[in-house]
């Protein structure tokens, strides 16, 4: 799939947002609308090699699970995530968080997404409207991430280690 793209301004300094996302415990609060059942891969769950398996909940999709690590943390600049998922964990996918800074101490926050999948019967299941509902929950979660952020509206547990 062609990156998606959608951003928002959180009336937060850069460096507390990039602090909060660089945290992939902290995911769950503002993604649990359509990522479920996460998992940390490591104790830490701060900066570069960060990882979590989560459910993506999608029509028709059988092969819900998909793992994600952040492999790249410019600090406060951007956070890079790589994932796998589907069926076999074929499909790759690339999260790309950058933040820019804005007027009046705020962030400018851009969330691009891309998927890479394998098979013709991967490209026809994300050819089914995919492109639209992940650019529609993405928008939703970071206007989650606003309220988190400047409203301090905390959401549910913090996610732990798998089996721990």
């Amino acid at each position: 799939m062609d990156p998606i793209s959608v951003s928002i301004t959180v009336g937060r300094p850069r460096e507390e947002v990039f602090d909060y996302l660089a945290d992939i415990a902290n995911h769950a609060e503002f993604t649990d609308h359509f990522l479920t059942d996460w998992h940390l891969t490591r104790e830490d769950p701060v900066g570069r090699g960060a990882g979590a398996r989560f459910r993506v909940k999608a029509p028709l999709n059988r092969f819900s699970w998909r793992g994600v690590s952040f492999i790249e943390v410019d600090a406060p600049w951007r956070i890079v995530e790589a994932g796998r998922g589907g069926k076999y964990n074929r499909i790759r996918s690339m999260t790309v968080f950058t933040l820019e800074p804005a007027p009046d101490d705020t962030t400018r926050v851009k969330l691009t997404v891309e998927t890479e999948p394998v098979t013709i019967s991967d490209r026809l299941m994300e050819s089914l409207g995919a492109r639209g509902r992940t650019r529609r929950q993405n928008r939703r979660a970071l206007r989650r991430l606003r309220s988190i952020l400047e409203e301090g509206k905390r959401r549910g547990a913090r996610v732990t280690i798998a089996g721990g």
